[in-house]
């Protein structure tokens, strides 16, 4: 059976990052830099890469840095090009995107994440979609997206990427009630957000890529509350099920870093510096004089 391709993307960027002030005061969380990348770059390779060709990003007030980052910049531009800068224009090119690719629209309330994807709804129609959230960056040979976008030409439905967590943390996330497990897909009876510890139907937590179905818009509209009193998208991902809908949870291949936090976001600078050919070497001799340092400190 052949399904229709996922080719939009919805990016829910409206969060104030208070985890991170006071540099969110006045910068987008999004464009906070892994190395020299801003975390939304890492998103949008990724989305790239699994055959997205529209952007949707839901913002607010606040974050015309991130809008002004995909714009074209003549004058920078102008400048290497003079300065025979050719590698570093090369590097610009993936910043840019072509007019009427990228779309904003603005979240007035911080209602929760589905609130933030109902938000896209007009420019969403009737085609299935992907939703990737910049906060979950994920270091994989093949990118996330990509694995999901071919496991989902083969399944259809609705499709959450899932990882195993510790039993104790599962609290934290939406999570995953499993009627079949497949190996790298399964098979999904429930999704429960944040339950207490003791309520966690498995350890097999949601994190932030998604590809879903324009159902789930439908069922967004009945704006009812959930876990927090926010609008959860996990509730209306739950009720396909009920209605006798497909949904698989993909067990994807690669590494999870939550940069939502202060910690995911130190770890995830390590690796993906350990990643980089140029900087491995003196990185990592810096990294062993600190272990080394407190070793003999202690």
């Amino acid at each position: 059976m052949t399904h229709r391709k996922v080719t939009k993307a919805i990016f829910p960027v409206a969060g104030l990052g208070t985890r991170f002030l006071p540099a969110t005061k006045s910068i987008p969380k999004e464009i906070m830099t892994l190395v020299d990348r801003p975390l939304i770059q890492y998103a949008i390779d990724e989305a790239r890469a699994a055959g997205i060709k529209e952007f949707i990003f839901v913002t607010s007030r606040g974050k015309g840095a991130l809008e002004d980052y995909f714009d074209n910049s003549p004058v920078l531009e102008q400048e290497l090009r003079r300065k025979g800068k050719d590698a570093l224009l090369e590097i610009l090119k993936d910043t840019n995107m072509e007019s009427g690719a990228i779309a904003y629209m603005r979240q007035h309330k911080a209602l929760g994440l589905g609130h933030a994807v109902w938000c896209a709804r007009r420019l969403i129609a009737n085609e299935p979609f992907a939703v990737i959230l910049p906060d979950d960056v994920i270091a994989a040979e093949k990118p996330c997206l990509q694995q999901m976008v071919e496991a989902y030409n083969e399944t259809g439905g609705c499709m959450v990427a899932a990882m195993e967590v510790p039993t104790e943390k599962a609290s934290a996330y939406g999570v995953l009630d499993v009627k079949q497990d497949m190996g790298a897909m399964v098979s999904v009876k429930g999704m429960v957000e944040k339950p207490a510890v003791e309520d966690a139907p498995s350890n097999l937590a949601v994190i932030g890529r998604y590809i879903l179905t324009p159902n789930v818009l439908r069922s967004l509209n009945k704006m009812k509350s959930g876990a927090g009193g926010e609008i959860q998208l996990t509730d209306a991902i739950a009720s396909e099920i009920e209605q006798g809908r497909d949904v698989f949870g993909y067990r994807f291949r690669g590494q999870r870093f939550d940069c939502g936090s202060k910690a995911g976001f130190l770890q995830a600078t390590v690796a993906f510096g350990m990643a980089r050919e140029e900087l491995r070497d003196e990185f990592s001799s810096y990294l062993h004089d600190i272990v080394a340092q407190q070793k003999a400190a202690e």
